[in-house]
């Protein structure tokens, strides 16, 4: 087979909808890995993404009788656009099964170019079992989103690129892995002329079907597929690009979600481009590579793959990116119920940014606050801060999954106390330490029945605070009016009035 793809490879028809992408030198990344990073930017593609590649060499490949028939497959997404502007192109008219979790995104542009869509079941799997039923009663020619070699051509045209752009030499190059059609075409590529670099397959953890497969040597399913990055989001690894991957690739990483969020921030950074998560997934098994191995001044390219991403799906993103560059802790911190501990603590936590603080009065004694808090990026920042703050009893939340997605959304409930509360928000710049400035200028004359407080990266921080004076309004008011913070009194609003009181 290896000369067999090869000859595809060089012969493979592409560039009639598909341009040669570039490569970019991430340069902020490259500095603080203390490497060369480069980006193989497929993002740039038409459909933003390397599936046009393959999908229109595949369609290429069909006889006349065949494109009268038309075309059906399914997908996440990007080989779904792929070929629907590839049958488009030819005159072909296109079926696609896309699983109902797809981005809007994607599904829409699948739609603007005019190829038909039907939404079925939750991952990929699902849809192509309902594609085959379909293409069953149709007639139509199923085009596989990877497990065919025209396909896998196709895709292989990225490692032709990449050694023709790069003159120097090249240590590893990362890809991303969901059936293994883009892997297995550049591996087989790269393999062949050049043996000396390393091909590094990255899947996430909870859809690592190609590190399985190696494991137990033949294509294995995955009994469940997590679906954050839906365009690697398969169950089980292809039989055609198994028998190529098993021969070429190196290894392969796995990566978290946090992990993938952190590379879409990282390509952001360097690049102003945002990536979806499949897309950035070569990127970041590039990192924890860099990490595991310890080298430096190495070059090391991470293939883009997409860009296709619901706008909305960022505020998770962004929510997770900064844990995943382990730049963010979680935890639970135990304080006395008394005033002015909240001051006391934020003073232990002098000159570390405090991303977000949720609490709500429960105990007369002793005070459970829900705080997140911003590190330096280093090994050992977690354990530094665990150690100044020794004196309190603390409890790391930072790789809780129910505490990242839920718990710090749910801060809250009903006062479990007589004495009452009064509820004000609150704005003030936000600055290193003006969180701190804010609670020294409440000071400690009421007590603080509930607090939240979340860093968006706005210019303004705000808070939602409880105070308990009631049947003292008026001190309150004017107090308020001193202190000099923009603020608003919440007592008689209604998300308030249902969750609060």
């Amino acid at each position: 087979m290896p000369h067999t793809i090869i000859k595809k490879i060089l012969q493979a028809r592409v560039y009639d909808v598909a341009v040669e992408t570039p490569l970019s030198r991430a340069n902020q990344l490259s500095k603080r890995l203390d490497n060369e990073i480069i980006l193989k930017r497929e993002d740039l593609q038409p459909v933003f993404s390397f599936k046009i590649r393959g999908a229109y060499n595949k369609i290429n490949q069909l006889t006349a009788e065949e494109r009268a028939k038309g075309v059906i497959a399914a997908s996440a997404g990007n080989h779904a656009q792929g070929l629907a502007l590839a049958a488009k192109k030819m005159g072909i008219q296109a079926t696609i099964v896309m699983p109902a979790t797809t981005p809007e995104v994607k599904v829409s542009a699948v739609r603007n170019h005019g190829a038909e869509v039907v939404l079925f079941g939750d991952a990929f799997d699902e849809a192509s079992a309902k594609s085959r039923e379909i293409m069953a009663e149709t007639g139509q020619v199923y085009v596989h989103p990877f497990d065919d070699l025209d396909t896998i051509a196709g895709q292989g045209t990225i490692g032709m690129e990449i050694l023709r752009q790069h003159e120097g030499d090249i240590d590893a190059i990362f890809v991303p892995v969901g059936g293994g059609g883009l892997i297995a075409g550049v591996a087989a590529y790269v393999k062949y002329l050049r043996p000396d670099i390393k091909v590094i397959g990255v899947e996430p953890e909870d859809a690592a079907c190609l590190k399985v497969a190696l494991e137990k040597g033949e294509p294995t399913r995955l009994a469940q597929v997590g679906i954050f990055a839906e365009g690697v989001a398969v169950a089980e690894i292809g039989e055609k690009t198994f028998a190529i991957a098993k021969d070429t690739v190196d290894e392969v990483i796995t990566v978290t979600t946090d992990e993938m969020c952190a590379a879409i921030k990282d390509v952001y950074d360097d690049t102003r481009a945002i990536t979806e998560p499949a897309g950035a997934c070569a990127l970041a098994g590039l990192k924890k590579y860099v990490e595991r191995e310890g080298v430096s001044g190495q070059t090391l390219v991470a293939i883009n793959s997409g860009a296709n991403v619901n706008f909305d799906r960022l505020r998770h993103v962004s929510e997770r990116a900064e844990l995943g560059e382990k730049r963010e802790a979680i935890i639970a911190v135990k304080i006395p119920e008394t005033p002015g501990s909240f001051r006391h603590f934020c003073q232990a936590l002098e000159g570390r940014s405090i991303t977000e603080f949720n609490y709500r009065y429960s105990d007369d004694n002793e005070a459970v606050i829900f705080v997140g808090v911003g590190l330096g990026g280093s090994p050992h920042s977690l354990e530094e801060l665990l150690e100044d703050l020794k004196e309190y009893a603390i409890v790391d939340l930072t790789e809780d999954e129910t505490a990242k997605v839920h718990v710090r959304h749910m801060i809250g409930g009903h006062l479990r106390s007589d004495k009452g509360e009064l509820l004000y928000s609150f704005e003030f710049p936000e600055r290193p330490g003006a969180l701190l400035k804010f609670l020294n200028a409440l000071g400690g004359q009421w007590n603080i029945s509930m607090f939240h407080y979340r860093n968006h990266g706005d210019a303004y921080g705000r808070v939602l605070v409880g105070l308990q004076a009631v049947g003292e309004e008026t001190d309150v008011t004017q107090y308020l009016d001193d202190l000099g913070y923009p603020y608003q009194d919440e007592n008689n609003n209604q998300a308030c009035q249902l969750f609060f009181r």
